[in-house]
């Protein structure tokens, strides 16, 4: 099954062109015109990717994402917006946004993020991708981006997900900080490298036994991060 691409844009024009060419990359596309709209359609159409304006009639996207977070949907949203300030970037990121474009865009740069976040996300990998993961007390189900412990539904914040993929993927190499920073936050040069030490620690706070003596998420002295299972 095709990627479901949901885009959240209030200028028809703009919306049918980034329709059309999500189209052609071979996505299934839902377009929203304004915020109430692009809310209800994450919980009834569970897209793999939102891209969302910022400037929208009614819920603005900030309100949008902060619903669509609420709301326990971990679905990789791209910001594309004029606003180019440095507040409204960190407010986006702030409220757990993947990306953040500014208009006006390249396209090709455009399709090639969506690629990215859809790779990141699993919805582009092939099916064994989608196989769930076990290790230890944790179970991971890729297509439904959910992790449950000893049976108890347990929330990460998305790039903490994104990077236990990241790890486990791997199968016991060795990924270092600044290949991590690549893979999944896809800016390195925008993000510091305690960044990842950070959502490693929410990854043994979460699903270690014992965090304080990780057993699945090890550090390797000087390099960055392996996964034992």
């Amino acid at each position: 099954m095709s990627p479901r691409v949901l885009v959240v844009e209030d200028n028809a024009n703009l919306a049918d062109g980034l329709r059309h060419n999500l189209e052609l990359e071979g996505h299934s596309v839902v377009v929203a015109g304004d915020g109430a709209e692009a809310v209800r359609r994450v919980r009834d159409a569970r897209p793999d990717l939102v891209i969302l304006d910022l400037m929208l009639p009614g819920l603005d996207g900030y309100e949008v994402l902060r619903a669509i977070r609420t709301g326990g949907s971990r679905v990789p949203v791209m910001i594309l917006s004029a606003k180019s300030e440095e507040a409204d970037k960190v407010r986006g990121f702030r409220l757990d946004a993947d990306q953040y474009v500014t208009k006006p865009f390249g396209l090709l740069e455009l399709l090639e993020r969506v690629r990215s976040l859809l790779r990141r996300s699993g919805a582009l990998h092939e099916p064994d991708r989608h196989a769930p993961i076990r290790f230890g007390h944790v179970n991971v189900d890729p297509a439904a981006r959910t992790v449950h412990v000893d049976g108890r539904l347990v929330l990460l914040t998305p790039k903490a997900y994104d990077l236990m993929l990241a790890l486990v993927r791997r199968n016991g190499a060795v990924a270092s900080r600044v290949e991590l920073l690549r893979e999944v936050w896809g800016q390195p040069g925008h993000v510091l490298t305690r960044t990842v030490d950070s959502h490693v620690a929410e990854l043994r706070r979460k699903l270690e036994a014992e965090p304080a003596h990780p057993h699945h998420f090890l550090t390797v002295w000087k390099v960055g991060y392996r996964f034992q299972p």
